[in-house]
């Protein structure tokens, strides 16, 4: 068991003879129960200073602990938005594949029907080029007739018509 300053100062010692010097013996008591108490006092605030450091200890580790959880939460959800991120990029890309073939496929399917527009175009302007060109022979010989130089040959005098004044 420790000693206390107050067992220090109570301590009797016997007296034999020619012992020492008693108020020599007392000066120095005093001067250990004051270093004594001095060393006790010290110690009693290390042991309070430790238990506060001790307390600081377990907050900034409790603190250091929801700092993780929190950083680890952090990565995970930052893990869940980059792969939410890339399935819609996925699903993006795809619809617009999607759009992309439809277009081309409507576009081509127009082109088709533009060239067999084209083709029937065609058809009918040489039908047309066909039947305007029998039109332009068919006057041509009309006019290349000898009906018309026999007009041009028949001569009516203008003084001999009469009109019947019966009508």
């Amino acid at each position: 068991m420790a000693l206390t300053p107050l067992d220090i100062h109570n301590r009797e010692f016997s007296k034999g003879f020619r012992g020492y010097d008693e108020d020599e013996v007392n000066e120095f008591l005093d001067q250990i129960i004051k270093d004594y108490e001095i060393i006790l006092r010290e110690k009693k605030e290390l042991e309070d200073k430790l238990n506060e450091v001790h307390d600081r200890l377990g907050h900034f580790t409790s603190i250091e602990e929801t700092l993780n959880k929190s950083i680890v939460i952090a990565q995970e959800a930052g893990e869940d938005v980059k792969r939410n991120a890339q399935k819609e990029a996925k699903l993006i890309i795809k619809e617009a594949e999607k759009n992309a073939d439809r277009i081309v496929n409507d576009s081509l399917s127009k082109a088709r029907k533009i060239a067999m527009d084209i083709e029937e175009l065609k058809k009918q302007s040489k039908v047309f080029r066909t039947r305007f060109k029998m039109l332009v022979e068919a006057q041509l010989d009309l006019l290349d007739n000898d009906d018309w130089d026999n007009l041009l040959e028949y001569e009516i005098d203008a003084t001999d018509i009469t009109v019947d004044e019966e009508m």
